[in-house]
């Protein structure tokens, strides 16, 4: 049983680094779609927390992901097979690319594969977002919050302020936990186990 578990962690995220390009944003959906909808591994809860978790966290957010899925279903063994899983695929892509194409960047029509490759990037990233929005819970507190952040960020890319999304996590975060200090109450997020 605890083979089978962790081959399917290894083909599932195998498939999602295949298939998913422009990094461990554009990832989120795919791996909500099969760790979630598909698979039942997780909850939904369980992967808003792990992207919130991943975010913060050094290293690239799908890899965390899939680390964290994995350690949930097979303890170690899953971890790794998942994690290995997610990054087989694009360190085979780039090594290839590295041995035996070294002008391979500097083709025409891979500029224009690229081009549309990250348009499509774009939306894969805005449909986690809008997903994790459209599935939290909603209360004014919030609400407020992803305003604030929206509001922020939108408002330093129009002004060409540099402010890190980072400082913003942070100011959400303190804001959360002033709030929940001042009332007396948790916030209604549980931390499983």
């Amino acid at each position: 049983m605890k083979k089978n578990i962790i081959a399917e962690l290894l083909l599932n995220f195998m498939k999602i680094g295949l298939f998913t390009f422009g990094g461990g944003y554009a990832m989120i959906s795919m791996i909500e779609n099969i760790c979630v909808e598909k698979k039942g591994w997780i909850t939904h809860d369980d992967m808003m927390n792990i992207t919130v978790i991943s975010e913060s966290t050094p290293g690239p957010i799908a890899i965390n992901c899939a680390t964290f899925v994995g350690s949930r279903q097979a303890g170690m063994a899953g971890a790794i097979a998942a994690t290995f899983g997610i990054v087989r695929p694009s360190f085979i892509i780039i090594y290839a690319i590295a041995v035996f194409a070294g002008n391979f960047w500097q083709l025409p029509f891979l500029s224009n594969i690229l081009g549309g490759i990250k348009i499509a990037v774009g939306f894969l990233i805005a449909d986690a977002g809008l997903t994790m929005i459209k599935k939290m819970k909603k209360n004014k507190k919030s609400v407020g919050i992803m305003a604030f952040s929206f509001l922020t960020i939108a408002a330093a890319k129009l002004l060409s302020v540099n402010i890190s999304v980072i400082t913003v996590m942070c100011l959400c975060a303190a804001f959360s936990l002033f709030t929940c200090i001042i009332s007396g109450k948790n916030s209604g997020t549980e931390v499983k186990k």
